[in-house]
């Protein structure tokens, strides 16, 4: 199920289902220690005798706040004649969840109507040894276990507090939970439970026919009693409004800090950049740390999460960081990586957000025989990623610590982990983490990251140990080119294995991925081999239905829909086609196409601009987790590629920047033009 709202600050991260349940709250680490673990913290309204929990039969509607991370949700329920406006914010400073509730009553008699607030924790993951007791110093409920405390408060316009509360046990002795007090609206007011334990809270509310009244409740997460209490005194002295309105002015302001083309029309593709920045910001941890994806549904699949740092993954969404002019996220995940190389040079599958090594399913031997249980992409990204942040901000001192343990410690590797035979990159996993040879996609990374290396080592005065990487890096490309490149089926192939003879065989299945090949350096986009292998992924994994969308690769059976399609299309296979018509675009008709992806990436958003991992082919629908990160990152580094290209294609040539396009018509393209001429390199003297 989408979460399709979250919030957070890299330490706090609170996400919510499609009914406005919170079903995960990370804390202190994004992604690590979930204290909700998919459980259901919902909210409920009592009048004129009825209750409800806010879901189906409510019209709910989950969006943010232009270019903020502030919620905007709307919750509407005919037969109570209630409509509810609520915003939801982490605050940017500091630990805390704040809600905001405006009730509204459609009827026009008085009523008194009671909120009513549930919190399922299963504190680190799970529910023994914990504790929820009344505290009587802040007026809330405190829930903790060991080093994890969450106070719950709340208060209206006219009460200072709460006016119920409860807590007890759930799941154990025929007990469903304490939520269901709630349900004939009042509360027990039992002040202490232990062990597996929930808790609700009450704010009552009198309001006038065809008026409305407002509620706030804020949760505050500390390591200690005295941090929540401290917390909590801080929303009482500030106001949950300033909190609310100071952290809305500080995503606004972030989010705006680089200038790009924010009033083009139509604004889907800039609404979705600005909001893909905010979205990408939710999902990393202030350690370093870029999570995949925060969405604990997934576990009912797999009883395993996307809550883990793919060093590939948090390469490519660094970039993509630091191509739109934030490099202190960047540099925050650069510095995890050099944490966690292996002494050998080289990254294994994932890695928690603390650091320590995550769950896998890559053995270190099969068959007998003994292996690297790698995905060889995720060491040469991280190389080739941090020299594209040196050559953007050129921050020599930054980068100095890294030189030895970092890129020469994983360049050397990538020099040793090579086939005798073919001289390719030796056998490693897959990027999508299913097959395991010699592939296409890993060589193209690590010709990548040699290149990257051997550029820093040329910076740093080691011209020798330079030349060494770009020998070995253009050996790897003589060695795609010689094995590769399949000649019978004229194009590439995803990837070479060997028999038990230890004769070479081919996968020449169609995959999306093939686009490394050209993305890190390799090869050029328009070298006729990848104009051929593009050409063909874009026959083969287009989705012929009205949604649309490139498949990651032929017979994918990951939440496959049906057989007949090559699988579901997918934001970033379908974003890496738009690359290659980028890179061969030499005129603005050549970039119509690429845009119109662009387009359709914005128009299968979910409508608070999230981005799942794929969608349905023929509704299209989100499928998968949702946001998925590495979605909102391409979408970023794509759309920074377009302008960068229309940068190039009307660069002055008396100074060398971008001058102002004058193109016939008044359409949103050609103010795309003018406006990215003006942003990236700088507006021209020259008229």
């Amino acid at each position: 199920m989408p979460r399709d709202i979250p919030v957070g600050n890299g330490k706090l991260l609170i996400c919510f289902d499609q009914h406005y349940n919170i079903r995960d709250l990370y804390f202190p680490h994004v992604g690590q220690e979930n204290h909700v673990q998919g459980e259901y913290c919902r909210l409920g309204i009592w009048v004129d005798q009825q209750f409800s929990w806010v879901g189906p039969d409510w019209k709910i509607d989950l969006e943010y706040e232009e270019d903020t991370l502030v919620t905007r949700v709307s919750l509407y329920h005919k037969g109570m004649g209630l409509l509810l406006m609520c915003r939801d914010v982490v605050d940017f400073h500091e630990n805390i969840y704040v809600r905001e509730i405006v009730i509204e009553n459609m009827l026009p008699h008085d009523r008194q109507i009671r909120l009513f607030l549930s919190h399922n924790l299963d504190i680190s993951g799970n529910s023994v040894g914990d504790t929820a007791a009344f505290d009587p110093s802040s007026g809330g409920l405190i829930h903790y276990k060991g080093p994890r405390y969450f106070l719950i408060v709340g208060k209206t316009e006219d009460t200072s507090g709460l006016d119920q509360f409860a807590v007890g046990q759930k799941n154990i002795n025929g007990k469903e939970g304490t939520y269901i007090d709630a349900e004939d609206g009042i509360l027990s007011g039992n002040t202490i439970a232990q062990g597996s334990v929930d808790s609700v809270v009450g704010l009552h509310l009198d309001i006038k026919g065809m008026s409305q009244k407002k509620a706030y409740y804020w949760l505050a997460a500390g390591e200690t009693w005295d941090d929540v209490i401290r917390l909590d005194a801080i929303v009482k002295h500030k106001t949950p409004e300033t909190l609310l309105k100071r952290t809305s002015d500080y995503w606004h302001l972030w989010v705006h800090k680089e200038a790009l083309f924010l009033d083009i029309e139509p604004p889907d593709v800039a609404k979705l950049y600005r909001r893909s920045l905010l979205v990408l910001n939710t999902q990393i941890d202030a350690q370093g740390g870029i999570l995949a994806a925060n969405d604990s549904d997934v576990v009912q699949f797999n009883r395993d999460t996307y809550s883990y740092i793919w060093p590939r993954d948090g390469a490519l969404v660094a970039n993509s960081l630091d191509v739109a002019g934030y490099p202190e996220i960047a540099r925050r995940f650069y510095e995890f990586a050099a944490r966690t190389i292996s002494e050998d040079g080289y990254f294994l599958h994932k890695y928690n957000p603390d650091g320590t090594l995550a769950s896998s399913w890559h053995p270190w031997q099969e068959n007998g025989q003994n292996q690297l249980p790698i995905q060889e992409d995720e060491t040469a990204l991280t190389i080739w990623a941090l020299w594209n942040h040196f050559v953007i901000y050129r921050d020599i001192e930054f980068i100095k610590p890294f030189y030895r343990p970092l890129i020469k410690n994983a360049a050397d590797f990538m020099c040793r982990y090579r086939d005798d035979e073919t001289g390719l990159p030796d056998a490693s996993y897959d990027l999508w983490e299913e097959r395991r040879g010699m592939l296409s996609f890993t060589t193209g990374t690590v010709f990548g990251g040699l290149t990257a290396a051997s550029l820093f080592c040329t910076i740093f005065g080691e011209d020798d140990l330079a030349d060494h990487y770009q020998q070995v890096a253009s050996e790897i490309r003589d060695a795609a080119s010689k094995y590769l490149w399949r000649p019978e089926i004229k194009r590439f192939c995803r990837m070479i294995t060997r028999d038990d003879k230890g004769k070479l065989l081919y996968d020449d299945s169609y995959d999306a991925s093939l686009w490394g090949l050209f993305a890190f350096g390799m090869y050029d986009a328009d070298d006729h081999r990848i104009i051929a292998t593009m050409n063909s992924l874009r026959q083969k994994l287009w989705l012929k239905t009205d949604v649309g969308g490139l498949a990651r690769y032929e017979g994918d059976y990951y939440h496959q829909v049906d057989t007949s399609f090559p699988g579901n299309p997918w934001f970033i296979c379908t974003l890496w086609l738009a690359d290659h018509l980028i890179s061969l675009a030499r005129n603005e008709k050549d970039l119509e196409e690429p845009l119109q992806i662009l387009q359709w990436v914005a128009d299968h958003a979910l409508p608070s601009g999230v981005l799942a991992e794929q969608v349905h082919p023929v509704s299209g629908k989100p499928l998968s987790v949702s946001p998925l990160t590495w979605s909102h990152a391409t979408f970023v580094a794509s759309t920074r590629r377009i302008m960068r290209k229309i940068a190039r294609i009307h660069q002055c040539p008396e100074c060398d920047l971008s001058k102002d396009v004058i193109i016939p018509g008044d359409d949103w393209l050609t103010k795309l033009y003018t406006m990215a001429c003006n942003t990236i390199h700088g507006i021209c003297s020259v008229k």
